[in-house]
């Protein structure tokens, strides 16, 4: 997955290119200025400092990473907060856009990130994540390279802020609305069959037992069909070939779709000639990426044998952005790892 989020010391991380949070003037700031500057190697890496000179907000500058496991540190000028209304988002985004494109230009394949302003220089969390991630995509979208999302010590919980509280919301309105239902009292039914809530374990594909079980008729149900075999039942075109008619009925392009969707060109490119299978994580991602509605991401799955379960945290905080018509997988990555669930790339 081009994107990841990794709890660490970001002067433990190996990447080509280091991103720092850098004090406008030519000075060692606090937090991952002053541990940047200590891992490095202090007298060396501030000369080379003291040769960009000052940093406006939104400005970077690069420098050799020294003792740091990585060629080069980007220095990036994070914007102060003050309410929104004098161009913070805009010079916050600047700050990502060059930093990914001076790592570019220099033949990065990988870089580390801290969260950019939203510690001391107090921008919103949510708006932060999503400045960051809305860059990310968009860099993607026309180049390959591995971004690393570094948080470390408390920072790690709750990075996202209000987002998070949002979704946490969300998941515990919906587990009300189920458990309300006669429906949630009693056995689950997906596809005329019934499902024990034993077999629903997660975000689970359709197991064994569960294809095994009896249908509503008190008849056995039909074992369960093979990608192949169920694509065969409803569509003459392959699942790559399917892939590649939704992706030009919603007017995308193939890069905006692998982008947002979180995957690698490589990957999407195996998906298309079907050469993989998908899992339901994948299969998720891809609905994402491909800006579906609910019932079209239901009837998404349903192509490869996937249902969506209502026990499952992980198609809870899916089901939320896609009603949000947010349609970003890293920013629900974010989400998933702060629940200490697993990402869906």
């Amino acid at each position: 997955m081009p994107f990841k989020i990794v709890r660490d010391d970001i002067t433990k991380i190996k990447a080509d290119a280091i991103v720092n949070t850098a004090n406008p003037d030519v000075a060692i700031g606090d937090g991952v200025d002053y541990a940047i500057y200590e891992a490095a190697g202090r007298d060396a890496l501030l000369a080379e400092r003291e040769k960009i000179g000052v940093l406006e907000p939104g400005e970077v500058g690069v420098t050799p990473a020294f003792n740091l496991n990585a060629k080069y540190i980007i220095h990036v000028s994070s914007p102060w907060w003050g309410g929104g209304d004098e161009g913070e988002p805009e010079l916050l985004r600047k700050c990502y856009d060059k930093s990914l494109l001076e790592a570019a230009e220099r033949g990065c394949n990988s870089i580390a990130y801290p969260l950019l302003a939203t510690g001391s220089y107090r921008f919103p969390k949510e708006l932060g994540i999503k400045i960051a991630t809305d860059a990310f995509k968009d860099f993607l979208e026309e180049h390959e390279m591995e971004i690393t999302l570094v948080v470390f010590g408390e920072e790690a919980f709750r990075i996202s802020g209000e987002l998070f509280e949002d979704v946490d919301s969300f998941i515990s309105d919906r587990y009300v609305e189920e458990a309300e239902s006669d429906e949630y009292a009693r056995d689950w039914y997906i596809e005329g069959s019934i499902f024990k809530k034993s077999d629903m374990a997660g975000a689970s594909k359709l197991s064994a037992p569960a294809a095994q079980a009896m249908q509503m008729s008190g008849e056995a149900a039909m074992p369960m069909m093979s990608l192949e075999d169920t694509l065969k039942s409803m569509y003459k075109d392959s699942f790559g070939e399917h892939l590649q008619q939704l992706i030009n009925k919603k007017g995308l392009k193939n890069s905006e779709v692998y982008a947002a969707a979180n995957m690698s060109k490589q990957y999407f490119s195996k998906l298309l000639k079907d050469k993989v299978n998908p899992s339901k994580e994948k299969m998720l991602a891809l609905a994402v990426g491909l800006h579906l509605n609910m019932d079209e991401t239901v009837d998404f799955l349903r192509l490869a044998g996937y249902a969506m379960s209502p026990i499952s945290q992980t198609d809870a905080v899916v089901e939320y952005f896609i009603r949000k018509q947010e349609y970003n997988v890293m920013r629900i990555d974010i989400v998933l790892y702060e629940y200490g669930l697993d990402p869906l790339s």
